[in-house]
C-alpha cells in the first residue's frame, strides 16, 4: 500500500490535467520548425503570460546511455510517469553484451543450441539502424559475431529499414558496411546472408494492434518467403526507391532470394531473435510467433517449430515473449500506483497510436490498472492512413471527451497524449506538420475555459523534440541542409531539444511559486502533480518544480 502525505500549507486543486504535447519540443525560429511555422495563438499567449520551464527530454535525463541519445515517447512517459529515471533499454543490452551475460543466459544457450542440433538457421530480425531507439545494429552485430564463436553454423538477418529515428533515407549507409562486416565473419563453416526486409511502416513493427495487417505482411516476407524476389538487400532498396519514390520507414518488403528460391525462410529447428529492445513495436510479432491453435490475428499458413526470445521481455504482465535475452528494467513505485491506493480518482486518453503511452508506458511498462476503481482509461481508435495525409489525426475527438471529463467533476487526475506532433513530424512533412500544430493548438484553445470553469490547474509539456526541427542540420555551419532541388533535406527523427511544461492556473497560483533556476527533466513532473494534488512528495522521486508558499 502506497501513501502520500497531506502538505501542511496547501490542500491541493481539483482536477490537476497534464497534457502531453507528443513531439513538440523547443528549438530557434528557423524555416525548419513547424512549431514556428505554425500558428498557434492559443500555445503563444500560455507562454508569453504564465509561467513555464523546460525540460530535458533526452539522453541521461531519461535513461538512455548518453547524452547524444534522442529521447523517445516511451522513456519519456516512463520518466513523466514514474517521477524518476531508470537505465533504459538501449543501456541495459549494452551492459549485459559488454559483461558477457546475454550469452550465458539460458536463451542465449537455447537459442544457439537448438541450431547447433538441428542443423538449422539462426534468424535475427529488427530494426536496422543505430537509432537507438528500438534497437542498435551494434546489438546485432555482436550476437552475430558471438553466434559464430559458439558454434552455429547458418545465421540469417532479416532488416527492417527505418528512416525515421535516423536518416529518412539513410538505409545504404547502413547495409553497404553491413555487407562487408558480414564478408569478413563469411567462411566454410560459417553461413550469414541477409535474407529479407522492408520498411519498419509498411510491415513487422506495428503497435496497439492498429494495423495487424502489418504484421502478416511481415510474417509473409520473414517466416515464408513470399515476395518480391531480389539478389541483395541493395539492390532492393535501389530498385524501390526508384520505382516509389519511398523514404526508407515506407518500402515495400523484399526477399533475397539464389536461383529463385529465398535463402532464408523459417523452418522447424531454426531459432529467431527479435533484436528489438523497445516494446511496443515488438509484442504483436512476439505474439505472431508464439501463438497457439488460438492465434487469430491473421493466417499464419504454417508455424514453425522454433526456439524464439526477444531481447528483453515487452511485456511484464502477459509475459510477451516468454523467453528473453535481457531483463527489462524494473520501474517502481510510480504516480499511478500512488494515486490509485490514495483513492485519487484518475483518468488516462489518447487515441491509438500513444495510447499506451499514457497507460503502459506511464505505469512503468505494465499492463492494466493499478485500480479498476479509481483508474478510467479510454482509447480514441485511430485513422489507418498515412498521417501526412489526416494531419489533425483525432485530437478533436480527445478533446471532446477531455472537456467531458473535466466537465464532470469525476476525476481528481487527468492526463493525455496528443499525437500530432511526433507521428505527423515522423513523416517529414513540414507542410503537414505545420496543420498538425495548428489542429493541436485549436484544441489547447477549447480545453482553457473548461479547466477554469471547473477550477483546475494545466500543465502542458511534451515528452521529446521531433516537429520543432522538420530538416537536417549542418552541424558546423548551423545551416538547413537542401536536396539539389533546393527543397529542405527533411528529417524524420527526434531531436535533442528540450520541451516545455507551461503552469495554466487560474485558481490557486498564488500558493506557490515555480522554481526557475532548476534544471529540470521530465521526471520532475510527477513530484510537482502530486504537490498540486496536496501532498509531498516520495521521497525517491526527482524533485517538484514548484514551492509551496
Amino acid at each position: 500500500m502506497k501513501t502520500l502525505t497531506p502538505l501542511s500549507s496547501f490542500s491541493g486543486v481539483r482536477p490537476v490535467v497534464t497534457i502531453v504535447m507528443d513531439g513538440v519540443g523547443l528549438a530557434p525560429e528557423s524555416e525548419a520548425n513547424a512549431v514556428r511555422l505554425a500558428r498557434t495563438p492559443n500555445l503563444d499567449r500560455l507562454m508569453a503570460n504564465y509561467p513555464w520551464v523546460k525540460l530535458k527530454a533526452h539522453g541521461t535525463a531519461v535513461g538512455l546511455p548518453t547524452d547524444d541519445d534522442m529521447g523517445n515517447s516511451e522513456v519519456g512517459h516512463n520518466a513523466l510517469g514514474s517521477g524518476q529515471v531508470f537505465a533504459q533499454g538501449a543501456k541495459l543490452v549494452s551492459a549485459s553484451i559488454e559483461s558477457g551475460k546475454m550469452f550465458a543466459s539460458d536463451a542465449w544457450a537455447a537459442l544457439t543450441g537448438g541450431v547447433k542440433e538441428s542443423g538449422g538457421a539462426l534468424h535475427f530480425l529488427g530494426l536496422f539502424s543505430d537509432g537507438n531507439v528500438h534497437s542498435h545494429i551494434d546489438h546485432l552485430k555482436a550476437m552475430i559475431v558471438r553466434a559464430k564463436a559458439d558454434g552455429v553454423g547458418k545465421v540469417r538477418v532479416h532488416i527492417l529499414l527505418d528512416g525515421r529515428d535516423v536518416g529518412e533515407t539513410s538505409a545504404l549507409d547502413y547495409v553497404d558496411p553491413f555487407e562487408e562486416f558480414l564478408a569478413g565473419l563469411r567462411d566454410a563453416s560459417f553461413d550469414v546472408k541477409i535474407a529479407s526486409g522492408g520498411g519498419r511502416m509498411k510491415i513487422t513493427m506495428d503497435r496497439y494492434e492498429a494495423n495487424w495487417a502489418m504484421v502478416a505482411l511481415g510474417w509473409k516476407t520473414h517466416v515464408l518467403g513470399e515476395g518480391r524476389q531480389f539478389p541483395s538487400a541493395r539492390e532492393a532498396i535501389v530498385t524501390l526507391r526508384d520505382e516509389t519514390h519511398a523514404i526508407d520507414q515506407d518500402l515495400d518488403p523484399f526477399v533475397i532470394a539464389e536461383d529463385g528460391k529465398p535463402v532464408g525462410t523459417v523452418e522447424d529447428g531454426d531459432s529467431v531473435v527479435f533484436y528489438n529492445f523497445r516494446g511496443d513495436r515488438a509484442i504483436e510479432i512476439s505474439k505472431a510467433f508464439e501463438g497457439g491453435a488460438d492465434f487469430d490475428k491473421f493466417d499464419r499458413v504454417r508455424v514453425p517449430k522454433i526456439v524464439y526470445s526477444g531481447m528483453l521481455e515487452y511485456d511484464g504482465d502477459t509475459h510477451v515473449p516468454s523467453r528473453y535475452l535481457v531483463a527489462p528494467p524494473e520501474i517502481t513505485n510510480t504516480m499511478g500506483e500512488y494515486l490509485a491506493d490514495m483513492k485519487i480518482r484518475q483518468f488516462a486518453i489518447s487515441e491509438t497510436q500513444k495510447y499506451g503511452h499514457v497507460t503502459y508506458f506511464w505505469n512503468g511498462n505494465r499492463s492494466g490498472k493499478f485500480s479498476e476503481e479509481y483508474e478510467t482509461y479510454e482509447e480514441i481508435p485511430s485513422d489507418i492512413v498515412p498521417f501526412e495525409q489526416r494531419p489533425w489525426m483525432k485530437c478533436a475527438e480527445i478533446t471532446d471527451r477531455l472537456i467531458e471529463v473535466i466537465s464532470s467533476g469525476k476525476y481528481d487526475y487527468i492526463r493525455a497524449n496528443f499525437p500530432n506532433g511526433d507521428m505527423v513530424g515522423h513523416t517529414g512533412s513540414l507542410e503537414a506538420t505545420i496543420c498538425a500544430m495548428e489542429a493541436l493548438d485549436l484544441q489547447i484553445g477549447r480545453l482553457l475555459p473548461v479547466i477554469d470553469r471547473a477550477g483546475g490547474v494545466l500543465l502542458l509539456t511534451a515528452d521529446h523534440g521531433n516537429a520543432d526541427e522538420m530538416a537536417e542540420f549542418d552541424k558546423k555551419t548551423g545551416a538547413v541542409k537542401r536536396n539539389k532541388d533546393g527543397s529542405l533535406k527533411a528529417k524524420t527523427s527526434h531531436t535533442l531539444n528540450p520541451v516545455p511544461c507551461i503552469f495554466y492556473d487560474n485558481v490557486t497560483a498564488d500558493r506557490y511559486t515555480v522554481k526557475k533556476d532548476g534544471s529540470f527533466g521530465l521526471s520532475d513532473v510527477a513530484a510537482t502533480v502530486v504537490n498540486l494534488l496536496g501532498y509531498e512528495a516520495p521521497s525517491m522521486w526527482d524533485e517538484s518544480m514548484i514551492e509551496i508558499r
